[in-house]
């Protein structure tokens, strides 16, 4: 037989209708504790008593499911107040035509007495009506209150997430950068250098310490033009052309009017880094790494092609690319890793 599963919003419900019962019932109980004082206490004031609370639990718990399955909470809060405040007038109202329909009958019937025979005159009614309004509005701002903490706590705690995910993400692209392998074969090179091409080794010095020193001063800025990232990617290029020589060939095909482009910190760079760890170096003799930026209408277009097959030499989802693909998710892009012929290609769509 199978098991029956009650569905997250069926518990959050029936966990309201059961806390909903507190401040009614302690309604009930204030009210016929000081009935009680009265020496005109009648049967008919307890049932009174009775069909009031029960009446506000049911038409509070039917604000509640409007508000929530109609979206008010998201509302501007004059847009807010005035659909609270329509239910709170229409619900008090419903309440006493519900009560009076009752309570007719079981005194035409003699089932209960109240004081006088009850007075359900004009302006007997209206102060019924007013007095709960009052009671139902209390529970109507009450318990939009509570929901506007819980949301308020609810979003810083999401917050704190998304910057602690944030934040590892950064670490892992930190991780992704910072390629042991890398930092190993540009110190390896530049040992070298220093006895063959002193002038190399200086430049290939300040190459190395601008691209550590974008990988640990990594930007904060959810953008950065694109003319930023390129230069970046230059230093990265002259390091490893150090270490490849002929096996890297590096075509560049972009657009000036791309420049000023705006797209994630580090995107092109992973892009390419990727490009040379699975592409460049995996593939005897090495290739050509094509870098090509161009705009579309409302759109910047990064593609990078490089010689080799999708999944050799990685399963095309390290760390740098998860990044990648958190950040473009953020900016609601679009990333695309295909083969073309003997080409792998990778493309970047990023908004503007």
């Amino acid at each position: 037989m199978a098991e029956m599963r009650t569905m997250p919003g069926d518990e959050a419900s029936a966990r309201f209708w059961w806390t909903n019962l507190a401040p009614w019932l302690a309604y009930l109980l204030i009210n016929l504790v000081l009935l009680s004082n009265y020496a005109s206490w009648t049967s008919g004031m307890t049932m009174i008593c009775v069909l009031l609370s029960t009446a506000l639990y049911l038409v509070s718990g039917a604000i509640r499911h409007l508000a929530q399955r109609h979206g008010w909470l998201d509302k501007e809060l004059g847009a807010l107040c005035w659909r609270l405040l329509t239910c709170v007038l229409v619900g008090a109202a419903l309440v006493q035509i519900a009560i009076a329909a009752v309570l007719r009958p079981m005194l035409m019937l003699g089932w209960i007495t109240l004081p006088d025979g009850g007075d359900f005159s004009m302006g007997a009614s209206f102060g019924y009506w007013i007095n709960t309004s009052i009671m139902l509005g209390l529970w109507v701002a009450g318990w939009t209150s509570w929901r506007a903490l819980r949301h308020a706590r609810e979003a810083r705690e999401a917050r704190i997430r998304a910057e602690s995910e944030r934040q590892q993400m950064q670490q892992d692209a930190l991780r992704a950068r910072l390629n042991p392998h890398f930092v190993f074969n540009a110190l390896n090179n530049l040992r070298a250098l220093i006895l063959e091409d002193p002038q190399r080794a200086r430049e290939l010095v300040g190459r190395l310490s601008n691209t550590l020193r974008h990988a640990l001063g990594h930007p904060r800025n959810d953008a950065v033009p694109l003319s930023e990232e390129v230069a970046v990617v230059e230093d990265y290029l002259a390091i490893e052309s150090v270490h490849f020589e002929d096996r890297l060939c590096v075509l560049r095909d972009i657009d000036p009017a791309t420049h000023e482009a705006l797209l994630p910190p580090m995107a092109l760079q992973l892009l390419v880094e990727n490009a040379i760890k699975h592409g460049i170096a995996v593939t005897p003799g090495g290739g050509e790494l094509l870098i090509r930026a161009e705009t579309l209408p409302g759109l910047l277009r990064l593609t990078v092609e490089n010689p080799g097959t999708v999944g050799h030499g990685g399963d095309g989802h390290g760390v740098g690319l998860a990044y990648l693909r958190h950040v473009l998710g953020r900016a609601h892009g679009r990333f695309a890793l295909e083969q073309s012929g003997e080409t792998v290609r990778a493309t970047l769509e990023i908004p503007q």
